[in-house]
């Protein structure tokens, strides 16, 4: 099998052109600099880590518009793997109180698995632009109605996976596990959904195709819960 580079490690033309303008800005050969940004991964955490790039990204106003958003996340979530190394505890929000969560070596070691912090930023910059589509759903023979779908609706993704061929879902699986961490991550408090009603044996990966919906709250450890299954899901698919 080829060892290919996962796609979210790619950084645009532009996110090149800007690290090596702030960075090395007198750089003799500025394509062997983005080249090198691109291909060594040690190389590419120096430079999205140096501090000249952090101060650019947070004191320009339109930073986010001359870069990409995965790049903006990265540099955000360097500055927070950086920070966790002179601290002791993260704090975590719990209805209107702040707890101290003595986890920081635990948090900073999970950062530096190979591609995790990547694949973050990445996850991160999906949600600046939700998408929704609109798909002509079989009701009964000879019977279709369009049907809205939301990347960012958990139920929303769930119904959409169970009715596309099962070598197309590891994309809705990953989302859905993406969307359920994103929630639990930002939403703590806040994190509910229309439910829709499928079956929840996921070993087999099968899911209920019935229309019928009811609104009922989700819990953190529900979405939590849910969000482990569908990220197995992908990885066995």
């Amino acid at each position: 099998m080829v060892n290919q580079k996962p796609v979210y490690l790619d950084f645009t033309d532009r996110d090149l052109e800007f690290l090596v303008a702030v960075v090395v800005p007198r750089a003799a050969n500025a394509s062997s600099v983005r080249e090198a940004i691109r291909n060594d991964p040690e190389y590419r955490k120096a430079i999205v880590s140096d501090e000249r790039v952090f101060s650019q990204v947070i004191n320009d106003n339109e930073s986010f518009l001359k870069i990409s958003p995965s790049l903006y996340f990265e540099v955000l979530l360097r500055r927070a793997q950086r920070d966790l190394g002179s601290s002791t505890y993260t704090i975590e929000r719990e209805g209107r109180k702040n707890i101290p969560v003595f986890d920081t070596g635990k948090v900073a070691g999970f950062l530096d698995t190979p591609n995790v912090l990547e694949y973050l930023a990445n996850m991160l910059a999906s949600f600046t632009r939700i998408r929704s589509f609109v798909v002509p759903v079989r009701v009964r023979k000879g019977i279709r109605r369009r049907v809205r779908y939301n990347d960012m609706d958990v139920d929303s993704l769930i119904d959409f996976a169970a009715r596309v061929d099962e070598s197309e879902r590891f994309s809705y699986y990953k989302r859905i596990g993406d969307v359920c961490l994103f929630l639990t991550g930002f939403f703590r408090d806040s994190t509910y959904s229309s439910k829709s009603t499928f079956n929840s044996n996921l070993k087999s990966g099968a899911y209920s195709r019935t229309n019928s919906t009811r609104k009922k709250y989700r819990s953190l450890e529900e979405y939590e819960s849910e969000g482990r299954r569908f990220y197995r899901l992908a990885e066995e698919h």
